[in-house]
């Protein structure tokens, strides 16, 4: 067994061992934070001749926003329209709709569209309550995602309810 005595490397220290390590040349550490000088209470001075345009130009932005909220909620009930699948425990849900496929699991979302769907594949369990839902791509992937019943009875009618949904919006190529 060879062992150098004498190394002419340095030891690299990495930013697990060294904190204030920098390993790419051009970044730079972080800076402290600044503190904010408090704003001055005193209302900020206004023209008396600008002050009816600026009421004008706040009454069309709100006029806007109303407008841009009316269509939100249109599409909203336009996209509400037909069957839904949606079940959801204490930690992921699972969705069905118009869109695709929703997977949710705390805080992370995944979301299908139903023309990158290749097939949709349900797992109700034969012993507990879990019910599993798969989503092949046409990519040669998979998702799945899974959700507890409260009971056994719920867990017998979700097969059915997610065909009837699957039968709506899923179409096989």
């Amino acid at each position: 067994m060879e062992q150098s005595i004498d190394s002419n490397k340095k030891p690299e220290f990495a930013a697990g061992t060294d904190p204030a390590f920098i390993p790419l040349p051009g970044l730079a550490a972080p800076v402290a934070t600044r503190k904010t000088e408090p704003e001055s209470e005193a209302a900020p001075e206004t023209d008396p001749e600008t002050a009816p345009e600026l009421d004008e130009a706040v009454a069309e932005v709100t006029e806007a926003d109303a407008d841009a909220v009316s269509d939100a909620e249109a599409e909203a009930e336009e996209a509400e329209d037909g069957p839904v699948f949606e079940i959801s425990d204490r930690r992921g849900s699972i969705r069905v709709a118009r869109e695709g496929v929703r997977f949710t699991l705390d805080d992370q979302e995944a979301d299908f569209d139903w023309s990158e769907i290749g097939a949709v594949e349900m797992n109700p369990a034969r012993f507990g309550r879990r019910f599993t839902v798969t989503v092949h791509l046409s990519s040669r992937r998979w998702f799945n995602a899974e959700v507890e019943a409260e009971s056994r009875a719920q867990l017998k009618e979700w097969p059915a309810e997610l065909d009837a949904v699957l039968d709506a919006y899923f179409e096989e190529s």
